[in-house]
């Protein structure tokens, strides 16, 4: 059954608290809105880069740009859980892996002199929104883990250093795609005016 009523009344339920519910909008719910937010919206860029064929580098080798977002994609439900007071954790080795796909990418890329204007390709502008997304559910997340009343350890959500770093890492890894698309399709980079 795809509805059950018992939200009507503003009210949702977590894994954390038996059978206590929830406002729709508490700290708790409003990171978890923002994390399933930016996970359905890398769905799209996934399409995008499965269709165009981007590859990036990744370990030892290149891979497909679809493959390291899907990756992502299941490590934010990971971070949905434990959000919602699931024992589910990032383990440190997924920020590791993370921040190595960003160093591999930063090689092949001129180095950054200023901010830019998003665009260029649609995958490239799809990646840099994504990016904004990320960021979004980040400060959310971080409002939780700040919460006194959310992040007691008493029955409340604890969020772990190595979520808070993967979703530090995430808008980094997503600005880092969206540059290497671009240069990849012979875009240059377009700083803005300030005019």
């Amino acid at each position: 059954m795809l509805y059950t009523g018992k939200g009507d009344d503003g009210t949702t339920k977590t894994f954390g608290c038996c059978d206590q519910r929830i406002s729709k909008s508490s700290a708790v719910a409003e990171a978890l809105g923002a994390l399933d937010e930016v996970n359905s919206f890398l769905g799209v860029v996934k399409v995008s880069a499965h269709t165009q064929n981007a590859m990036a580098p990744g370990g030892d080798m290149c891979r497909p740009v679809s493959d390291t977002i899907n990756e992502v994609q299941q490590n934010l439900f990971i971070i949905q859980a434990e959000v919602a007071g699931a024992d589910k954790h990032i383990a440190p080795e997924k920020v590791r892996a993370m921040e190595a796909a960003i160093d591999a990418i930063e090689k092949e890329l001129p180095p950054i002199t200023s901010f830019f204007v998003s665009g260029g390709t649609e995958l490239a502008a799809t990646l840099d929104f994504s990016r904004t997304l990320a960021r979004r559910a980040e400060r959310r997340v971080v409002g939780v883990a700040d919460d006194p009343s959310t992040s007691s350890g008493q029955g409340g959500t604890v969020i772990g250093k190595d979520t808070l770093a993967y979703l530090n890492r995430l808008s980094s890894l997503l600005y880092a795609l969206a540059r290497q698309v671009n240069h990849k399709s012979g875009i240059t980079e377009e700083p803005p005016t300030y005019r």
